[in-house]
């Protein structure tokens, strides 16, 4: 079998994969999974040679359970890396990209606080709390690595404002984290609609200025 670069999932058994077209594979002798974590290694051993990712699907979201490779391509590189990383020079780089990417983080972080402003559109009179709801709503979606809507460049950032407003409310105005919801095809779609339908319900309510009792509103006790 000639060894050829895959996007393989995991197989039935420890040193095997299973390719995208079903077939089972045996890992080749001497190689070995080098698991997810050090994308600066994993970059570089999958630049040295053929290599075999290993992805595994979870509902919408696919996760990486590493790479497999030479094990002793995987030995060289790691050990030219620490030399690397030994020097003073790289100290200096890591710190410098740090800074950038606290610049971007912060600046992103901005933006979609605004975007999500834009999105409540509150009666003026509702101002505090359309911030409050906004740094709430920011705080929780925007975080690296964090996996929500507000992260994917798939959709216009207006888009994802207005989906992390309505996923928030969902898990902190309503008892949708505590429902027992059947395990019929397109039940939890349903709840979920249903639920994003009174959110914006109660968002709308805040838009045109109306009087809203307080000590009943489930967004203003989330925020509390």
């Amino acid at each position: 079998m000639t060894i050829e670069t895959r996007v393989v999932s995991p197989g039935p058994n420890e040193k095997t994969v299973r390719t995208i077209e079903g077939a089972v594979l045996q890992v080749p002798k001497g190689w070995e999974l080098l698991p997810p974590g050090d994308a600066g290694l994993t970059r570089r051993v999958k630049a040295s040679g053929p290599t075999w990712t290993v992805q595994e699907k979870k509902g919408r979201r696919v996760f990486s359970r590493g790479v497999w490779a030479s094990s002793l391509a995987i030995s060289q590189i790691r050990d030219q890396l620490e030399v690397e990383r030994s020097t003073d020079a790289y100290a200096r780089r890591k710190v410098a990209d740090a800074g950038r990417r606290e610049k971007k983080q912060a600046a992103y972080v901005e933006d979609f606080g605004a975007a999500v402003l834009q999105f409540l559109n509150f009666d003026p009179i509702y101002c505090d709390l359309a911030h409050k709801l906004a740094v709430a709503v920011a705080h929780h979606a925007t975080p690296v690595g964090s996996g929500t809507v507000a992260r994917t460049e798939r959709i216009p950032i207006e888009q994802r404002a207005e989906a992390a407003v309505i996923a928030w409310m969902r898990h902190q105005t309503t008892a949708y984290d505590h429902l027992k919801i059947q395990r019929i095809k397109g039940q939890r779609r349903e709840v979920r609609r249903m639920l994003a339908d009174q959110s914006r319900q109660l968002l709308n309510d805040y838009r045109r200025g109306q009087s809203v009792d307080s000590s009943r509103c489930p967004l203003r006790k989330a925020l509390t």
